[in-house]
């Protein structure tokens, strides 16, 4: 017996002809571009820097090149320099007051500030 004259039951054959009439999905970056990270740690560090203050933003858990794109927003955002040090993003003077709102705008669910 042939592949083609088997039995075979498939319950999506009948959508392949609806596949030009049905609306367009958002791609997985969208979705994740709107959804963002779960959490951030913002925090005050000033030991091991010669006395200069920085903020730093900590378990964003967001891919290298997200890291990027966000550290060069925050930076434009803020008019300040900064840095990428590991996973943490850090950013110069203290900007503890004005990062959670943008970060929040970003799409961060829970902004703790330390």
């Amino acid at each position: 017996m042939s592949d083609e004259k088997k039995p075979f039951n498939n319950p999506f054959a009948s959508l392949e002809g609806m596949k030009g009439s049905l609306p367009q999905g958002r791609t997985k970056d969208e979705v994740e571009a709107k959804k963002g990270p779960a959490k951030a740690v913002v925090r005050m560090e000033r030991v091991g820097r010669g006395g200069k203050e920085v903020t730093v933003i900590e378990q964003l858990e967001l891919p290298v090149e997200k890291r990027e794109e966000w550290l060069k927003a925050l930076k434009a955002s803020l008019g300040c320099g900064g840095a990428i040090e590991g996973t943490a993003l850090v950013l110069q003077g203290d900007q503890r007051e004005r990062v959670p709102k943008l970060l929040e705008k970003r799409g961060v669910r829970k902004v703790v500030v330390g």
